[in-house]
């Protein structure tokens, strides 16, 4: 199989779309719940700075590493200072440069943009439920930062197989801004936040509402492009660079 057939990768990052659609329903179904996100908060012994979201993700990750999920390149964590994995783990060849893979990682810029849009995403106010809500936090960023970082490593790789000498010009002089031009495709990106929409309408037209929240494609069209798509580029040009 061809990792860098565009089409194949367009394919994978549809996919991912759908499960970052389903984590921000599930999400949904709960309020706001400001108090799971301020600091001195959490309720953990030892953690007595931290908010019960910063606990819940750092324990997720931290387990997450031990199983050695971030030694594949488009898993970025959130959290430093993570573990080694206690398994062996053989991750096959992606044919992705290999570097330092955190160089592209934009797992903080995406922490803060969903943390910002859950005012809009939930309804306001307490329910109590403040570990189901941070569980599902965990779920949707992990998903969004698998999609940014597939979307950024293939994408350009196999951008810059099928045109080697003309980015290999734009990597030695090292101008991201050539880079970022030549990687943007104003249509494609039409197309996706159009595609997102019309998903988010079909995957809740027939649930029920009397017990579940449902949630409008506006937020997801405007999370996708103006965080997932912009971010995504912006590791295509980290990693251009560094190739």
């Amino acid at each position: 199989m061809n990792n860098f057939d565009l089409e194949l990768i367009a394919a994978r990052l549809e996919a991912l779309e759908e499960t970052i659609i389903h984590r921000f329903i599930d999400r949904a179904q709960f309020a706001h719940n400001e108090p799971a996100y301020l600091p001195k908060h959490s309720g953990f012994a030892g953690a007595e700075e931290d908010s019960l979201f910063q606990v819940r993700l750092g324990a997720q990750e931290r387990l997450d590493a031990e199983f050695g999920r971030y030694m594949v390149p488009e898993e970025r964590p959130y959290t430093t200072g993570l573990p080694a994995p206690r398994r062996q783990v053989v991750v096959p060849d992606t044919g992705i440069a290999r570097m330092q893979y955190d160089c592209i990682n934009q797992t903080s810029k995406i922490c803060t943009a969903y943390l910002n849009c859950l005012a809009a995403l939930c309804q306001s106010g307490d329910d109590g439920q403040h570990g189901s809500s941070v569980e599902h936090d965990v779920a949707a960023l992990q998903a969004i930062a698998r999609r940014v970082h597939y979307g950024a490593l293939y994408v350009s790789e196999s951008k810059y197989r099928n045109s080697p000498e003309v980015y290999r010009e734009f990597i030695r002089s090292q101008d991201a801004q050539q880079l970022l031009r030549l990687l943007t495709r104003p249509e494609v990106e039409d197309a996706v936040v159009a595609r997102l929409a019309a998903k988010v309408e079909r995957l809740q037209a027939h649930v029920n509402r009397g017990i579940r929240r449902t949630i409008g494609p506006e937020l997801l069209v405007e999370f996708y492009r103006d965080t997932v798509i912009p971010l995504t580029k912006a590791g295509q040009v980290a990693y251009l660079l560094r190739r």
